[in-house]
């Protein structure tokens, strides 16, 4: 039962991905255009009717409403497979943090804060005289700590 089940998916898949990418095409702008024009011929015969201008709406509003749901589901699978390529490169590559994999699945005002902190890190750049120079989240954090034992000696002095 389970296959059936997938065999329904798997279906319904190909149909929207054919679907998607079918609508893309001249061909099928091409069609929409002689609807269109077809529309338009026919005014006259039907003396330009209240119909004759329901028949267009109705038409173009149920197409747009399907429409939306397949250009979501294609949105959806391409987002996820380009988080999912990003996370393997961040995640095979010795500099970038791992804490950026999937942070897609964070909240809002989490990614508010690594923005400022990203932002800040473009500001550091812009000073940088060579354009090789790099900041990352560790470097911040190990410059950091760095500061921060700097100043241990600095205060213990004061004290005594």
């Amino acid at each position: 039962m389970k296959n059936n089940n997938n065999n329904k998916i798997n279906f319904f898949e190909r149909i929207a991905q054919k679907a998607t990418s079918f609508t893309g095409t001249t061909l099928a702008f091409m069609i929409a255009l002689g609807v269109i024009v077809t529309w338009v011929i026919t005014g006259p015969l039907f003396h330009f009717s209240d119909t004759w201008q329901l028949v267009i709406n109705t038409g173009t509003t149920i197409i747009t409403f399907l429409m939306v749901f397949l250009i979501q589901r294609t949105q959806n699978k391409d987002s996820r497979a380009l988080h999912l390529k990003l996370n393997e490169l961040i995640a095979s590559l010795k500099g970038p943090s791992n804490r950026l994999v999937d942070i897609e699945n964070l909240t809002e005002k989490e990614l508010e804060t690594l923005h400022k902190f990203y932002a800040h890190l473009a500001h550091l750049a812009k000073k940088e005289k060579d354009l090789t120079d790099s900041h990352s989240i560790e470097e911040a954090h190990q410059l950091h700590k760095e500061k921060y034992e700097q100043q241990i000696p600095k205060v213990n002095k004061n004290y005594e």
